[in-house]
């Protein structure tokens, strides 16, 4: 696996995944405006196969949108293929970005999770994320609360990433 950033040549993999994924899945439309018109919008995927250095080829097998402002980032989609999920596909791409922003300067990340999610929440926990709030019937389909969770990277840098992928650029 290595992570690379999304092209919208990648977008019918990535709708694939996130219709299995959520019962109110982004559109492609979505996906395209966080691409081509956020400026403060980066896309990252994690690929399988073929590395970079055969022409970054391989299959998306998991995601991870993010809005990146001064030094914060606010994590606002993740998710695996079905298949892939439960082989470390999320901990790789989210502790491999968490790394990547923290030596770009970073030093607060903040995201939304169902309070059903207890995978997502262990995910996160494991990455020093705390629960600071919770966002009132935030999800339009359920009407469901969201939790808001934080972790700062100074405090509790992403664990498990010792090296950035050549694919990630290197800040010093």
């Amino acid at each position: 696996m290595f992570v690379d950033q999304m092209r919208s040549g990648d977008l019918d993999e990535v709708l694939d995944i996130e219709r299995a994924s959520f019962s109110s899945p982004w559109s492609r439309r979505a996906f395209l405006h966080e691409l081509e018109q956020n400026r403060v919008a980066e896309l990252w995927v994690s690929r399988s196969a073929a590395g970079p250095s055969e022409g970054g080829g391989g299959r998306v097998v998991g995601y991870l949108c993010l809005w990146a402002i001064a030094d914060e980032v606010h994590v606002t989609n993740l998710a695996v293929h079905p298949a892939w999920r439960r082989r470390g596909v999320a901990r790789h791409l989210l502790g491999t970005l968490l790394e990547h922003y923290r030596r770009r300067g970073a030093t607060r990340v903040v995201l939304e999770v169902r309070p059903a999610n207890s995978g997502a929440r262990r995910l996160y926990r494991s990455f020093g994320f705390r629960e600071i709030g919770r966002r009132r019937g935030y999800y339009f389909d359920t009407g469901e609360d969201a939790l808001l969770l934080e972790a700062h990277l100074t405090e509790a840098p992403a664990t498990g990433v010792r090296e950035l992928p050549p694919t990630l650029p290197r800040f010093a």
